[in-house]
């Protein structure tokens, strides 16, 4: 596809007014890269954090609610993608409809699921929910079969609490949160319609299910034990194991054809989903999944649902002290209801094709670099480098945009009916669309985020790689930039996706994206030893300090393994790459800075963010990645080229040779 190339102001290379010269590099180096950038960046009301990422993406933003509003001030055809995004878009927009509304469109589903007088109905219900807007008790989707990655499985897992982590309803220092969510959960009951007199028993019964559920649903680091998650059963003993279900009905309704197996993720959560379904009051049953689609409506309905919700996710949870504005909100949902349609039109405005072809060159700079440091490990016996070769050559590169678009066709937008039932029918419409993935070959040209997302991925059963238009500007991508600014930039970020292959998750997978253990014995326990250093380092981190009668928050080094790997490969991965590039010659100075200096200031300013203590605390126990302040100040610290490039020999931020770990 040819892209317009719009003209855009440059951008500085490095701006020097992000730094804070006050702070010595070898003290806080963070504060240093970035010091200056907090300073003129305060939080706004609307933002738990604030940072590089969530300006480009407010760009982003600005871009498509442009592309939207344009589309609104004509008469699309009926059933075009024009059609279908701007009257999305405007039911969003219309505060007037959805206050006048209030709780109408989900009243009957509301009144269905509460008049349930037998255990034997709730396998529709069920269904119902999983095929349009929550997952009660489990999940059930369609994904890669990992064990044999050319083929689609059908997958069974723990349900999600609304809530976010199982934590929250068990461990006592989370109790202020608990008492919050239950005041939300009775104002949403509230809203809805439910009689006074019945609130506090419903809030009770939601507590007990999702209570319950917690108590077994497994942590979040469990959930990063890939081989542990491979539970394969054929189907009649899934169904005879989890008989709670009345599975012939609920395949036919979710529109699941004939499967001879499941992959099972969490079998000890499902039997205790199972035996709730079985035991527990059937009253608590239909208020807990009542409330999840209460829930799951709340953003789509009037003001009062919305003001609830934010309350609780927004202030309590996060720290946030205002909303969104209503446009932002109101665009979010086609740009992630028809993400390839609007993802086709931005293309064809923003994205050069040059940009395209620089970025396939980095990249294959970046898998070279990535192949010495394979070469050259000295804890990796030659027979698992070997394998190890061979998937890191096999890696799949995807740039931009997909080679084919997703069709929307029989994707119907009516504005005569409801915002809320709009999105549910879209969501109908995708789990029909997963659902008929089954007994298909995987498509592995699908990609799994759209063009216009800041973002990037790797996927471990495809074995790609893939780095979507919109993460391809500055400060990522910047095509004015010297090399050791887009090497630090965006060439760590595609470093970092590459060593995801061989991540804790990752090294899992052979190089045709099979589970597979390729790894000698020996060489895997050095891994693990290896990494047991780097969950270490990140467990001593304290990120938020004791206050308030509540305890001192450390990060988690177990649930951010494998993002923590990541960064450091990509930092070493890319800065190879750029010696690579430079071939013996090393650039003059710019500003002051030297290529090597330049390199570790553009990663830096990757991560320059302000954050709310809430935000802090909500994702260190959600987050896989670390927060921003250290994936800087803690990965750097293990590499010898940072301190050169700086000069640091001792400080806070100098860690002895013997206490560094270097994995990939």
């Amino acid at each position: 596809m040819a892209a317009c190339q719009h003209n855009a102001p440059k951008v500085p290379a490095i701006d020097l007014a992000n730094l804070d010269p006050s702070v010595a590099p070898n003290v806080d180096f963070y504060e240093y890269a970035t010091g200056g950038w907090q300073q003129r960046n305060p939080l706004k009301p609307e933002f738990s954090r604030y940072g590089s990422f969530d300006i480009l993406r407010e760009n982003n933003e600005i871009r498509i609610n442009d592309l939207f509003a344009e589309m609104t001030r004509t008469k699309a055809d009926a059933g075009s993608v024009e059609q279908k995004i701007s009257d999305l878009y405007k039911m969003g927009l219309d505060s007037a409809r959805l206050n006048d509304e209030g709780a109408a469109p989900i009243r009957p589903m509301v009144e269905r699921i509460l008049a349930v007088t037998d255990r034997a109905e709730l396998t529709a219900l069920i269904a119902e929910l999983h095929a349009s807007v929550s997952n009660p008790f489990f999940g059930i989707g369609v994904e890669a079969d990992m064990m044999d990655s050319d083929t689609n499985a059908l997958y069974a897992s723990q349900a999600g609490l609304m809530m976010g982590d199982r934590d929250y309803y068990l461990d006592a220092e989370h109790e202020s949160k608990r008492v919050a969510y239950k005041a939300y959960l009775a104002k949403i009951f509230e809203l809805a319609g439910l009689p006074a007199a019945e609130i506090a028993q419903a809030v009770d019964g939601v507590m007990r299910i999702e209570t319950a559920l917690a108590r077994k649903n497994w942590s979040s680091e469990a959930m990063r034990d890939i081989p542990k998650l491979y539970n394969k059963i054929a189907k009649s003993d899934f169904v005879k194991r989890y008989d709670a279900v009345d599975w012939a009905a609920y395949t036919d309704k979710m529109g699941i054809g004939d499967f001879e197996t499941v992959i099972v993720t969490t079998p000890s959560a499902l039997d205790n989903s199972n035996r709730i379904l079985k035991t527990a009051p059937l009253a608590d049953l239909r208020y807990y999944m009542a409330a999840g689609y209460i829930d799951a409506a709340a953003s789509y309905l009037s003001d009062a649902f919305g003001d609830a919700s934010f309350e609780f996710y927004g202030r309590t949870m996060s720290g946030r002290q205002e909303q969104k504005p209503r446009w932002k909100r109101a665009m979010a949902v086609p740009n992630s209801v028809l993400s390839e349609a609007v993802g086709e039109i931005y293309v064809a405005k923003y994205f050069p094709e040059k940009d395209k072809e620089r970025m396939l060159g980095i990249v294959k700079n970046l898998q070279t670099a990535l192949s010495q440091h394979v070469a050259d490990l000295d804890w990796m016996s030659d027979e698992t480098k070997i394998k190890a070769q061979e998937k890191l050559a096999a890696f799949t590169v995807k740039i931009g945009y997909p080679d084919k678009w997703k069709d929307y066709t029989t994707l119907d937008i009516d504005p005569q009916k409801s915002y809320w039932e709009n999105v549910v029918e879209a969501n109908k419409w995708y789990t029909t669309d997963n659902i008929a993935e089954l007994g298909r070959p995987v498509d592995r040209a699908k990609w799994h985020m759209p063009p216009q997302m800041v973002n990037a991925y790797y996927n471990p059963t495809t074995n790609e790689i893939c780095f979507p238009a919109a993460i391809l500007q500055p400060p990522f991508y910047n095509s004015d930039a010297d090399d050791a600014v887009n090497y630090g930039a965006i060439g760590v970020v595609i470093g970092h996706e590459m060593t995801h292959g061989f991540d804790d998750q990752g090294r899992n997978f052979d190089k045709h994206g099979n589970l597979n253990n390729w790894w000698t014995e020996a060489d895997a326990e050095a891994f693990k030893k290896k990494t047991a250093v780097l969950v270490d380092q990140f467990n001593a981190i304290e990120v938020l300090p004791a206050r308030d009668g509540q305890p001192a928050i450390h990060a988690n080094g177990a649930l951010s393994l494998g993002e923590n790997i990541a960064d450091q490969g990509g930092l070493r991965v890319a800065y190879t790459a750029m010696k690579n590039a430079q071939n013996g010659m090393e650039p003059a100075p710019i500003d002051g800075f030297t290529a090597a200096q330049r390199f570790y200031l553009a990663y830096a300013a990757l991560w320059a963010q302000n954050i709310r203590d809430e935000e802090i605390a909500r994702l260190t126990k959600l987050d896989v990645h670390s927060l921003g302040k250290w994936r800087v100040d803690a990965t750097v610290r293990n590499l010898q080229t940072f301190y050169d490039a700086f000069g640091i020999t001792d400080g806070p931020m100098f860690l002895p040779e013997s206490e560094r770990v270097i994995i990939w």
